[in-house]
């Protein structure tokens, strides 16, 4: 068993170096133009979606993954090897020479980057659904047929199992996209929460990633103030702390963020990674 002490000299170090978050956002809000906000020379754009038209100018590499088995793969050259998995599962010391052996320009690729941008988690867990309904946990044992319960139940455990490995890739700072969806209760009331495959990926995620971030159309109130009206609201906004005055989705972990910051992930992140001052 290799355990070891962190120094708190350590500790700070890697998390200035590094910060995993969740970006939500209606569609069209603008979530995948802030691939511009961040170093292009730095940023590798994992692509589930086909959605980089609004950014073709964008002089960053992505990757176009159409498949779970690719995602799956990916991760695994992101993250890297996970002691704790199965010898012949996903994320084991085989699955990662493997590919390494087969991808040597891709490892080479990832190794140079310290952002990955996953747009988007909404279409991963579309493409793992598609993936579960073909294993053999999503047939029942006894009849043959296919089992609903079992397939939403595989693809929750998988795609938490790639986004974990994610955010312990070492050194890189993992954002990950997702659309931000409205919904109306029987009541007439009004919630917004992550649009994704299932519940249970949508409920764990928050409790994943380090900073939770909603982003929204915005309309100036008085001085300094702003209101939410995602319809008319003309200015978008980073919402960044949970219990917040316009019921988002967030989550600052860093405790360095306002309640609302402006649409720049690059200057979020130098924000929340900034390194306090030595006493």
């Amino acid at each position: 068993m290799a355990l070891r002490i962190v120094t708190a000299d350590e500790r700070l170090s890697r998390a200035a170096n590094k910060t995993t978050v969740a970006l939500f956002g209606p569609t069209g809000v603008g979530k995948t133009t802030q691939l511009r906000t961040l170093p292009a020379e730095e940023t590798i754009c994992i692509d589930l979606e086909a959605g980089l038209k609004s950014v073709q100018d964008w002089r960053g590499d992505s990757i176009p993954v159409r498949r779970f088995d690719d995602a799956i793969d990916i991760a695994c050259l992101v993250g890297g090897v996970n002691p704790a998995a199965d010898p012949n599962g996903f994320f084991s010391e085989a699955h990662y020479r493997h590919l390494a052996a087969a991808h040597p320009d891709l490892v080479r690729l990832l190794a140079a980057k310290s952002i990955v941008f996953l747009d988007s988690i909404t279409d991963l867990t579309r493409q793992a659904m598609a993936w579960a309904k073909t294993r053999p946990e999503a047939f029942s044992e006894k009849t043959g047929k296919p089992d609903t319960r079992g397939a939403y139940g595989l693809m929750a455990r998988e795609v938490i199992g790639l986004l974990k490995h994610l955010q312990h890739a070492p050194g890189k700072t993992v954002i990950m996209v997702g659309i931000l969806e409205r919904v109306t209760d029987d009541f007439g009331k009004v919630s917004w929460q992550p649009q994704m495959e299932g519940g249970k990926a949508a409920r764990e995620l928050p409790g994943i990633v380090d900073q939770v971030v909603s982003m929204s159309l915005f309309a100036r109130e008085g001085e300094g103030a702003w209101r939410h009206d995602p319809e008319r609201g003309t200015e978008r906004r980073l919402v960044c702390r949970a219990g917040n005055a316009f019921g988002l989705p967030a989550k600052d972990r860093s405790g360095r963020l306002d309640e609302t910051e402006p649409p720049d992930l690059r200057a979020l992140l130098h924000k929340i990674n900034a390194q306090p001052a030595r006493a």
